[in-house]
């Protein structure tokens, strides 16, 4: 009897992972990281020597700039000597593109941290409570620039947003590019670039005619602020409305369910996310304005609720004037202006979070 066995199996072998290593084709993780610390701290010993040479102060900017230049270079050559010449450019685009970034980000940051740091001196329960009026040299506040607006940008949003969304809804839906529909478009195109000076001398061109020269009412500025968010508003919504899948639309015609009806059922419930955060984008494009204000609003001293009535002051008219119209004591003065300007960000910085916040809870819900 012949008994087969079967042949021994070969003992598995356990891939064993290697450290990577400079001669290895690729770049350790920490090597990058190494080369921009060398480059940071030999540019640093240059410039000391050479500010200690000729007794002026270090150049942080300079610093900064070649050491940019020497970590690019360096990591360029030795990726390509290492990980060849693709990868070496690969990694050299990549610290170009941080470096923009970085770079963008640096009047950022400076504006953010220059008007915090000045604004914060200027900010106290009177400033929330009490306006100008009466007032010259310290105390006061901003209430009736916080109110002036908030109210102005309210009805300037209330002009902007209806026309913005039909005229939006008529283009992609209604126009099928024919030729009314194209010269809308080109007219929204030149509306966006006009300057803002421009709307608030037609704003004022319209109620001059009417009441006679020397008018200043809020509805005025809010009626100059709509001429800016209007283009704006048209642009972001109907690029918007074009991004909904034709699928969507098709589904309720099949369904016998009529144009108007899939418009305000499909079309703007799927894209209200983008067109809240167009809409915020406009608001927050023309709630600093200043130029269009001051030739509508005009500047006043003291609380004013009516928009058809009287001068109407608003926060960056307010930062104007007190900057620029300083009095004694000259710190107090720009202490508001400051001060405002601070909360003129916060305001828009809580439109932005509000927009944010609504987009989340109205967008279509996947997965359903």
């Amino acid at each position: 009897m012949t008994v087969t066995t079967a042949p021994p199996t070969a003992p598995q072998q356990v891939p064993v992972r290697e450290t990577p290593r400079l001669t290895s084709g690729r770049l350790p993780v920490w090597a990058p990281w190494a080369i921009l610390i060398g480059s940071l701290a030999v540019s640093a010993v240059v410039f000391a020597i050479l500010a200690m040479g000729s007794g002026e102060d270090f150049s942080i900017a300079g610093w900064a700039v070649v050491a940019a230049l020497v970590y690019l270079a360096l990591i360029a050559t030795t990726s390509s000597l290492v990980e060849g010449r693709r990868k070496g450019v690969d990694r050299l685009v990549t610290g170009v593109v941080t470096l923009a970034f970085l770079v963008a980000m640096v009047p950022l940051v400076s504006l953010a941290i220059t008007v915090i740091v000045n604004g914060v001196a200027g900010l106290s329960a009177e400033f929330f409570s009490s306006s100008m009026r009466n007032v010259v040299g310290e105390g006061g506040g901003a209430l009736h620039a916080i109110v002036g607006t908030l109210l102005i940008t309210l009805a300037a949003a209330i002009i902007s947003i209806p026309i913005g969304i039909f005229t939006a809804i008529y283009l992609v839906e209604y126009g099928a590019r024919n030729r009314l529909a194209r010269g809308i478009t080109f007219l929204v195109d030149v509306m966006t670039g006009i300057p803002s000076i421009v709307a608030g001398l037609f704003a004022y061109a319209v109620f001059a005619l009417i009441f006679g020269p020397g008018i200043r009412m809020g509805i005025m500025g809010s009626i100059a602020l709509s001429v800016l968010m209007i283009p704006v508003v048209v642009r972001s919504t109907e690029e918007m409305l074009r991004l909904v899948p034709n699928e969507l639309r098709e589904a309720a015609y099949a369904l016998g369910v009529p144009k108007w009806r899939t418009i305000a059922k499909v079309v703007l419930p799927t894209s209200i996310a983008g067109i809240t955060t167009g809409v915020m984008l406009s608001i927050s494009r023309v709630i600093g304005e200043t130029a269009p204000l001051l030739l509508t609003a005009g500047v006043a001293t003291s609380m004013n609720y009516n928009l058809f009535e009287g001068r109407m002051m608003t926060l960056p008219v307010f930062v104007y004037t007190q900057y620029m119209n300083a009095g004694i004591p000259v710190q107090a003065y720009h202490d508001r202006a400051w001060a405002a300007a601070l909360v003129l960000i916060v305001i828009v910085m809580l439109l932005n979070l509000i927009a944010r916040l609504v987009a989340k809870v109205f967008s279509p819900k996947l997965g359903r």
